[in-house]
């Protein structure tokens, strides 16, 4: 079986789907993680709830319905975290029980040997191999995996960073001068488009729109010096 995936279409994991007993407090506490909530759709006897993750491009969906009956609890919902001790200390501060770090005696996942958790983080250091875990009031199991570095064969080449409707590229422009207005009333004269690119960037990239506007701001006050009026 050939793996060239060069004209291959896009295929990206977009929504994991995993069955809740309350729906409102299942929704309460992806929300108190600071997750984005997108949806809430209520119809009849189905309700579906889709909450995705900071910066990721996959979301999950709970409710009533949207599983078949009596579903099992998921297992081993990995996020891929930069820093491990961070993304801990942040879920601690906001009331989720997380255990230690941990490695896997057999290897990433390997569950099939005996006590498979280590404590303590991988004895080389290496991006894949150290974790932590937490888990959702109705038992959804999520593992923290820090990833700090991939392999080139686990990066897709891409000329696009995200793909984008013109409706929704609309949008981010509308949003994008509605910030800019309020820097330029502050700032002496510039180019627009020197502040316009590191705001849409780090829109691209998942920032708020405050994140983005401060980072758009200290682009220009590094690499063009504008002074404030």
């Amino acid at each position: 079986m050939s793996s060239n995936n060069v004209n291959s279409p896009n295929m990206k994991l977009e929504v994991v789907l995993f069955g809740v007993s309350d729906v409102d407090r299942a929704k309460a506490f992806y929300e108190n993680l600071g997750w984005r909530f997108d949806i809430d759709i209520a119809e009849g006897d189905f309700r579906g709830v889709q909450i995705t993750p900071p910066n990721s491009e996959a979301s999950i969906i709970f409710g009533k319905g949207v599983t078949p009956n009596n579903p099992s609890s998921a297992h081993s919902l990995v996020l891929a975290v930069d820093n491990l001790d961070v993304a801990r200390e942040d879920l601690i501060a906001r009331g989720v029980n997380v255990s230690e770090v941990f490695h896997y005696a057999g290897g990433p996942f390997n569950n099939a040997v005996e006590n498979p958790r280590v404590g303590g983080r991988d004895p080389q250091g290496r991006s894949y191999f150290s974790f932590a875990s937490f888990e959702d009031p109705d038992g959804n199991l999520w593992l923290l995996q820090e990833i700090q570095t991939r392999p080139g064969s686990r990066v897709w080449n891409s000329t696009q960073t995200r793909d984008m409707d013109v409706a929704t590229l609309a949008n981010l422009l509308s949003e994008t001068a509605e910030y800019h207005d309020r820097y330029e009333k502050t700032h002496a004269e510039h180019h627009w488009w020197d502040w316009y690119a590191p705001y849409l960037s780090a829109r691209q990239n998942g920032s708020s729109p405050e994140e983005s506007a401060a980072a758009a701001d200290r682009y220009m006050e590094e690499v063009f010096p504008v002074l404030s009026r």
